[in-house]
């Protein structure tokens, strides 16, 4: 099926990126969001992400100012969930809830086209569970992005046990036009990326737990030694300790195994407050962003 449509449930940072790739790509995108607030601050930091491109030379991956223009004008932000009827696919990237996620879908079925595709871009739910919430199992999947959209060439297509082929392959060749690499996977926890990146990084936190260095010096030999272009605690702090910490909650009581718990510290930091680079602290202090300092604990 031909996409032409792209409604975008979500104006946050991964809803707006989405919404952006979309739009630089040629589609149509209408943004569904709860408040106009929230809308006008998603469609502002697109404004700023467009204003960057438009500044770098076309042979670099820069953009002309009537691309930037054209792609600005494809979006529409609403507060109405009839405004998403006609499109094409929908992509949700709202809070990471389970019920939250099932009864928007469960509104959205009855209001949207029977070919619509419905996309989650969650990294750590089940993809099937999201699923269940509709009548239209075969024209579900995982679309999961990552931040910064904009920037990041990945996204994870995944697939359930009820995901119809041509569905996938629409999927596919979507996450392709928007400028992206799509890599296949089957909807089982943490997908490919999550699934191998998590316990990297929940060692990297025991690591420093067992006092085999400091966060600066595992940081900078993981940097050095692997061609990382970040540390895990640089990473961590990016990502957001809170969003780790969640996900090793899913992916633990899927896999029943020490490598997916959470570490004593991060569950700490997380209960202090402390959630990395979008709190100010956590790893490393944001005190002066330009130059964040360690933590020692």
């Amino acid at each position: 099926m031909a996409i032409k449509k792209v409604g975008v449930l979500g104006c946050g940072l991964m809803g707006s990126g989405i919404a952006q790739v979309s739009a630089m790509a040629g589609y149509d995108v209408v943004v569904l969001e709860a408040e106009q607030k929230a809308i006008d601050k998603g469609f502002s930091g697109i404004e700023k992400s467009l204003g960057k491109l438009s500044e770098k030379p076309v042979e670099k991956g820069g953009i002309t100012a009537q691309q930037k223009d054209a792609a600005r004008a494809r979006l529409k932000g609403t507060l109405n969930k009839q405004d998403l009827a006609d499109c094409d696919i929908i992509i949700e990237a709202i809070i990471e809830n389970v019920d939250i996620k099932k009864t928007m879908y469960a509104d959205l079925d009855g209001i949207v086209k029977k070919d619509c595709i419905f996309a989650t871009n969650t990294s750590s739910i089940s993809v099937t569970e999201l699923m269940a919430a509709t009548k239209r199992p075969e024209r579900f999947i995982g679309l999961h992005f990552f931040n910064p959209v904009p920037l990041m060439k990945l996204v994870e297509v995944v697939r359930t046990i009820a995901t119809a082929p041509d569905v996938f392959e629409t999927a596919v060749e979507f996450g392709k036009s928007v400028g992206k690499v799509p890599v296949r996977t089957s909807d089982k926890t943490g997908f490919i990326v999550n699934r191998l990146l998590v316990p990297y990084l929940l060692d990297a936190i025991r690591a420093y737990e067992e006092g085999i260095g400091s966060i600066s010096d595992i940081d900078n030999a993981m940097k050095l030694g692997c061609g990382y272009p970040m540390g895990p605690f640089t990473l961590l702090d990016f990502v957001g300790l809170d969003t780790t910490y969640y996900i090793t909650h899913v992916m633990f009581d899927e896999f029943k195994e020490r490598r997916f718990a959470s570490p004593a510290l991060l569950k700490r930091m997380v209960l202090a407050g402390w959630y990395g680079r979008k709190s100010g602290n956590g790893f490393y202090n944001y005190a002066d962003p330009n130059s964040p300092k360690e933590n020692r604990f």
